[in-house]
């Protein structure tokens, strides 16, 4: 039989990232496992604001990014994960996604990550790579991916 204690489920908050949220929950509850809320600040978050060259390059400073997202944290939780009983871990982190998901379920030795996809293409996956392939290819665990509705492909 598979034990599954702890669930993984990285969100940028996105209604692409609900998708993966409902089968989290469900696994969650079938094996009154914790579920792990992980949101990844991505270390690339700097803005710069073109002026020419004497001009100063404007930022959001760190602690606006940090306070920006424990407030859609908190608003996320609350609008989609109230009922879990003690059973929800919540953790924000700063750095690349794709590393920082890797990273956070071996250090917690997480049995499943539950991912949604954000359905890009072929070529933008071969382009840019994309979090949920990364996290598939190198996960210390299995990892569930669902594809968000609206790029559900339906058999004729």
């Amino acid at each position: 039989m598979i034990e599954v204690k702890k669930i993984l489920y990285p969100s940028d908050f996105s209604r692409h990232s609900l998708a993966a949220l409902p089968m989290a929950l469900d696994l969650a509850d079938k094996y009154n496992a914790e579920l792990h809320l992980l949101h990844v600040i991505d270390d690339s978050y700097q803005y710069w604001m073109g002026g020419g060259e004497s001009a100063v390059p404007v930022t959001i400073s760190e602690d606006e990014i940090l306070e920006s997202a424990r407030h859609e944290m908190e608003k996320f939780v609350a609008e989609n994960l109230s009922g879990l009983d003690g059973r929800l871990i919540k953790k924000m982190v700063n750095g690349r996604p794709f590393v920082e998901i890797i990273n956070y379920a071996r250090d917690e030795q997480i049995d499943l990550i539950a991912i949604s996809t954000h359905g890009h293409g072929a070529l933008a996956s071969i382009l840019l790579g994309s979090v949920t392939e990364k996290v598939v290819r190198k996960s210390p665990c299995p990892v569930l991916t669902i594809r968000h509705d609206e790029y559900k492909f339906e058999m004729p």
